[in-house]
């Protein structure tokens, strides 16, 4: 197509070879580097981030190639045919004809009422070649009818207010269906400054819009779950401070005295704090006297663990009031989690302890014995047999009996705090403690250095004197 000249100036001339070959240049390497950082992409098409992260790698691919493609025409000039014999290689001929059909040109001349297309524009529309080029009152005819106003705007305001039209618009294309086609454009003046024609660009934008909606899709997706973690974690914490808070310092047990257990306890939170686990602990004065210690950890994160440790602390709740011993509360307790809709694996240390003759019965279910502190030096008691709850729906779990005096300090904690030898190693400074609240204190200090992949607990019973 001749350039058009104006009323007032003349058509700019394209800038020259050696410009355009340096962006040619400058475009081919970002293409480069951007497949460097594409290929080392997560591959995980579950991940949400990584979804969003290769659509926008997809996205600006498409980009740079059309860019490397119009600054090629720039440069060259009009595809050349297949017999010219400076013609590119077959497979750069073939790619760079691929991103300029997407490409065409259209002018209306308004006072012959006549249409020249290019060939492209033909291909872009869907349109045979042999057929006239339609008319700008025709053109709707090939939009989408939520789309015809927005093109009968676009060519209002150029042919009546002299705007220059840039916009995009839908066509039904009989073979690949719907595309999208951004258009270009501005009037022809002639020497009085009316418009005597109208011509534009027109380009098959729909594989750039296609990556785009991607992108943005990814980026929703990618929200969303987002959103979502922040409430199913705010719902956890929630549930788990309700179920059992992670500072509860002494627990008060009404019947104290001479051989009675002086308790305190805490949660160690994970170093991250999105990772709230299943650890748990729990001390209940039963009816006649004794005392139930349990703690454990459950394998999961989220609300589903923390209703699984809600359910679990109220069975061993009620099965403890009506006199269940620790074996058999522990097997009992291995069946229920057996039998949940989501089962779960998980360890549990159960101890069931009488002031009268101050007799520490217990079992564990894959747990880490408690550490039994005595005259400032400390040792992990015999564990009696026990597989992890939820490991085998007929596990036995046998019990195991321990006599403790006025002074001694028991330590019970989920794995994680610290390796038990280092706790044995605080025995001479728990054995200056006064109260289970100073033991506390001094585990906690001893822990606190220690980077946690998941939550910890710690239980300590020291027998009043």
């Amino acid at each position: 197509m001749p350039p058009h000249v104006f009323a007032d100036r003349s058509a700019a001339q394209p800038p020259g070879r050696g410009s355009v070959d340096a962006l040619i240049s400058q475009t081919r390497r970002l293409k480069g580097d951007m497949d460097a950082v594409r290929l080392g992409a997560p591959a995980d098409r579950t991940d949400p981030r990584g979804r969003w992260q290769r659509a926008l790698y997809e996205l600006a691919r498409h980009q740079l190639d059309d860019l490397d493609a119009h600054l090629a025409q720039l440069r060259d000039g009009p595809p050349p045919t297949p017999s010219d014999p400076v013609a590119p290689a077959a497979p750069e001929a073939e790619r760079r004809a691929s991103l300029l059909s997407r490409v065409g040109s259209a002018e209306w001349n308004l006072l012959t009422d006549e249409a020249l297309w290019s060939e492209e524009l033909y291909g872009i529309l869907g349109r045979d070649p042999a057929a006239p080029a339609l008319t700008l009152d025709e053109l709707p005819s090939l939009v989408l009818e939520e789309d015809r106003p927005k093109l009968t705007a676009m060519v209002t305001d150029c042919l009546v207010d002299s705007r220059p039209i840039d916009g995009e618009f839908r066509v039904v294309h009989p073979d690949s269906g719907p595309r999208t086609v951004h258009m270009m454009g501005e009037p022809v003046l002639d020497a009085e400054g009316g418009t005597a024609s109208m011509w534009a660009v027109l380009r098959d934008v729909s594989e750039l819009r296609r990556s785009q909606r991607e992108v943005r899709e990814s980026h929703d997706s990618l929200q969303r779950g987002r959103h979502r973690a922040q409430a199913e974690h705010r719902l956890t914490t929630e549930l788990r401070e309700a179920v059992m808070p992670s500072w509860r310092g002494p627990l008060s047990l009404p019947g104290r005295g001479p051989g009675s257990l002086d308790l305190a306890a805490r949660r160690l939170p994970a170093a991250t704090a999105s990772l709230i686990g299943g650890d748990w602990y729990d001390a209940l004065e039963l009816p006649d006297g004794p005392t139930l210690l349990g703690l454990g950890d459950l394998t999961g994160q989220g609300p589903a663990v923390t209703s699984h440790i809600a359910m679990m602390l109220g069975a061993l709740r009620g099965m403890a009031m009506a006199g269940t011993g620790p074996g058999q509360l522990l097997t009992w307790l291995n069946q229920l989690l057996d039998a949940t809709v989501q089962p779960a694996l998980g360890s549990a240390l159960c101890c069931r302890y009488r002031p009268d003759t101050r007799t520490l019965t217990w079992a564990q279910a894959g747990h880490p014995a408690p550490l039994l502190f005595r005259a400032g030096t400390g040792r992990r008691l015999h564990a009696p047999q026990g597989v992890l709850l939820g490991a085998s729906a007929h596990a036995v779990y046998r019990q195991a009996e321990e006599t403790l005096e006025v002074g001694d300090v028991l330590v019970l904690h989920t794995e994680g705090p610290v390796p038990g030898d280092r706790l044995l190693g605080l025995a001479p400074r728990l054995n200056e403690a006064r109260t289970a609240q100073d033991c506390l204190r001094t585990v906690v200090e001893e822990c606190g250095g220690t980077r946690r992949d998941h939550d910890a607990c710690v239980l300590v019973a020291r027998v009043a004197r």
